[in-house]
């Protein structure tokens, strides 16, 4: 397990904007011997997961077969897309869905607002659940392990854990959440709970951008434009992997 661990770190240093990476770049990213970092490098070149060029390994061939499988398995169907692409022409700002994973939550589909000053997350960044309005969302039949972890996370510690379960109550008596610059400074979003047919939340439906365009009065039609949406996405279901 702790060989997988390794080789999935190594992975995970690559990103859009370090595309390639050295092996001494990946022995001072991972703290680990440089015999070892070769030997797991070695094994995944050999299994087209890494591929070596002249600057360094980059994303092997093998990892377009996993990622064309994996888009296969999330991409919303035409109708749900529909609905998101509509929601952020009238409203006029960025929808996300997000989906919990562990002590994070994952954007899996996104609609940009047609304004200039947006705020963007790339489809399959992770961001924390300790923050945000989709945060609150996700995490409302988290056991007490779970927040205790999230919690411990955040840059409040353990102890935020009080404050997390307020704010978890809060978003279940409303039936919403919002947050204002928690993760970001300047940054505002609205969520609302997409529930399953059997009534679990399996996932949070935001709106969000600039502070600035989020007054309490706009909050108010947000929530409304954004549950008649979660509404329709819960009627018609998704063909994903938390299928309702």
């Amino acid at each position: 397990m702790r060989s997988v661990q390794r080789a999935i770190d190594i992975l995970g240093l690559l990103t859009e904007t370090q595309p390639a990476i050295s092996v001494g770049e990946i022995v001072r990213a991972t703290g680990l011997a440089k015999t070892t970092v070769i030997r797991i490098v070695q094994t995944l070149e050999q299994n087209g997961l890494l591929w070596s060029t002249a600057k360094g390994y980059m994303a092997g061939p093998s990892l377009w077969r996993w990622a064309h499988l994996a888009r296969g398995s999330w991409e919303l169907p035409p109708e749900t897309k529909e609905l998101m692409r509509g929601l952020a022409q009238r409203q006029r700002e960025t929808v996300n869905l997000y989906v919990a994973r562990d002590i994070y939550r994952v954007c899996v589909a996104q609609q940009e607002s047609p304004q200039p000053l947006r705020h963007v997350v790339h489809v399959g960044d992770e961001l924390p659940l300790w923050a945000g309005a989709s945060s609150k969302i996700l995490l409302r039949n988290s056991d007490p392990s779970h927040l205790a972890r999230v919690a411990k996370s955040s840059p409040y510690g353990p102890d935020y854990i009080d404050s997390l379960r307020a704010q978890i109550d809060d978003a279940v008596a409303q039936g919403f959440a919002f947050s204002h610059g928690e993760r970001e400074t300047g940054l505002s979003a609205v969520a609302v709970p997409v529930v399953g047919r059997t009534g679990s939340v399996i996932a949070a439906l935001s709106l969000s951008g600039p502070t600035v365009r989020f007054p309490d009065e706009r909050i108010t039609e947000f929530v409304a434009a954004l549950g008649e949406v979660a509404g329709h996405m819960t009627e018609r279901g998704f063909d994903h992997p938390f299928r309702m």
